[in-house]
């Protein structure tokens, strides 16, 4: 699979090979979905809890005796049943994480990187570099690139980039190492420069 390779002033600066067993496959939406479901339930904290009889801080005296009154049998009022005292059966913390099968995530980030390209949503740049530190610059670069809410992938940022778009709410920089599914499909577009390519192919062949 053959791909233009531009540069950020959106000129032309060659072609490169893309493995098709990397980004050309025929994209599985189930196979990216479980990656993706995985991702999220490691990122949620677990930590919503409520406070069981146990813990929870009033008397444990009997209210009443249990007999002769003409009431119902009632022991301590940190039951669930008044006004005050524990929830029944309610969250406690725990870890919502769960395994998921190591062939699964490569072949998951294989699909989604194959359904970005197949969409024509992968752009590959020579460099990710800036002369100096300007914002605006870089904006406008991006503007002419036509990249939208743009995923851009380095192995190594350039410093002068990095400082340059971190104030662009539409551009997420990422290195290499942590690419993954979820940031990946919720990108317009997937930016890449060439040493990135070279790095996901040396990973994922």
């Amino acid at each position: 699979m053959k791909t233009k390779i531009l540069n950020l002033d959106n000129k032309s600066s060659g072609d490169l090979e893309l493995n098709d067993a990397i980004f050309g496959l025929e994209p599985r939406a189930d196979l990216i979905q479980r990656v993706v479901v995985w991702q999220l339930a490691k990122r949620r904290s677990g930590q919503h809890k409520v406070l069981t009889r146990a813990e929870v801080n009033r008397t444990k005296k009997k209210m009443y005796k249990q007999k002769g009154t003409g009431n119902a049998r009632h022991g301590a009022r940190s039951a669930p049943l008044f006004v005050g005292g524990a929830k029944a059966m309610g969250p406690v913390s725990h870890s919502h994480e769960f395994d998921l099968p190591k062939k699964v995530k490569a072949l998951g980030l294989r699909h989604a990187l194959s359904s970005k390209a197949k969409a024509g949503s992968i752009v590959i740049l020579d460099e990710a570099k800036s002369k100096d530190i300007k914002t605006g610059t870089l904006a406008k670069q991006f503007d002419k690139l036509k990249v939208g809410r743009a995923l851009v992938v380095d192995g190594e940022f350039d410093k002068n980039f990095q400082l340059s778009a971190r104030n662009l709410s539409s551009v997420n920089l990422l290195s290499v190492a942590g690419i993954n599914v979820y940031d990946i499909m919720r990108s317009d577009k997937l930016v890449l420069t060439t040493a990135a390519v070279k790095a996901i192919e040396a990973r994922l062949s």
